[in-house]
């Protein structure tokens, strides 16, 4: 049997010991979006988790594992988003320091929200290489816990909660789908999903500009991402070595969408479900919507994970709505 970085125990153990640090986020339900589905659809609604994404799960996990002597050593990660905010705010709760390297170009409002935790920020150029060669340094100079933002496996069973979360309220989905960037998120859901029922059927979806995890599960072998191009900008880092064996042989199908579908759908959410997404939260439902997916059959009932819901209000086009109130 595949032996994989994280098991379904590991799971259970994580989301009792991350229970207080984290929101028990929503399932939501939409009749508008059932009926553009065909099928019945529950959101689990991670827009609404501590630091407005899923990445506090793993996060949280990864900095209340770690023993006394090590924590108070402090943890270092890389990243220009949400998980940079995950793991300031778990260390923040744990009382311990947090070093964040942070390419130069990262939005002002992610820098500012990182700090606003007591994370202590490293500037970098914006290369992944850059990223990398800081975190380095950054581990020497404090000697602290390098986090890996997916690709470790205290991350992958943090990010299943999820999943074991939507089961335990919809205990009788036929299938569960969510997005796919490093594989965190989608290879814990796998794990916890066929922990409780070994036959539910499990989907990626992805955007059709950065396919790496698409064109490594039709070759069978890791493809690494190259040039990726889509407004998800949070699924835009390749598979890791610990994630994409997980994906690789649990994954029924990962469907791609394009950024007009995203968006498309991003506005729907906002206006039927008054909830706001993310870019990159939106990929799942608008797989689901998807031709290609409305034809699978067997499935009445499936689960969605919104990823998150860090947009700021300036990404908002409100012009249609101003027209009709003047």
């Amino acid at each position: 049997m595949q032996e994989y970085a994280a098991d379904f125990s590991a799971i259970k153990a994580a989301h009792q010991r991350i229970e207080p640090y984290i929101h028990r986020t929503p399932v939501m339900t939409c009749t508008a979006l059932d009926d553009r589905a065909g099928r019945s659809l529950f959101f689990k609604c991670e827009n609404f988790q501590k630091v407005g994404a899923f990445k506090m799960r793993g996060a949280a996990n990864a900095v209340m594992s770690l023993p006394d002597d090590v924590a108070r050593r402090g943890v270092v990660t890389h990243s220009s988003g949400n998980f940079a905010q995950a793991l300031a705010l778990a260390a923040k709760l744990r009382g311990i320091e947090a070093h964040i390297v942070m390419p130069k170009t990262a939005p002002s409002v992610k820098r500012n929200a990182v700090a606003g935790y007591g994370a202590t920020i490293h500037p970098c150029e914006p290369t992944l290489s850059a990223r990398e060669a800081m975190a380095t340094e950054v581990v020497k100079q404090t000697d602290g816990t390098f986090i890996h933002p997916y690709n470790q496996a205290e991350i992958i069973a943090g990010q299943g909660t999820c999943a074991l979360e939507l089961m335990s309220e919809v205990p009788d989905l036929d299938a569960i789908i969510a997005p796919i960037g490093g594989g965190g998120l989608m290879s814990g859901t796998c794990i916890a999903a066929r922990g409780i029922d070994p036959g539910i059927r499990l989907f990626a979806a992805e955007p059709a500009g950065a396919d790496d995890a698409a064109r490594s599960f039709e070759a069978n072998r890791l493809i690494p991402q190259t040039n990726p191009n889509t407004i998800a900008d949070g699924l835009l880092t390749s598979l890791g070595d610990l994630t994409w064996p997980i994906v690789r042989d649990h994954l029924e199908q990962i469907i791609t969408v394009s950024d007009e579908m995203i968006v498309d759908t991003m506005r729907f959410i906002w206006e039927r479900m008054k909830i706001v997404i993310e870019p990159s939260a939106a990929v799942a439902p608008a797989a689901v919507l998807k031709g290609s997916f409305r034809k699978l059959t067997g499935m009445k009932r499936v689960g969605v994970v919104l990823s998150g819901g860090n947009t700021a209000p300036s990404h908002i086009d409100i012009t249609d709505y101003s027209a009709t109130r003047s």
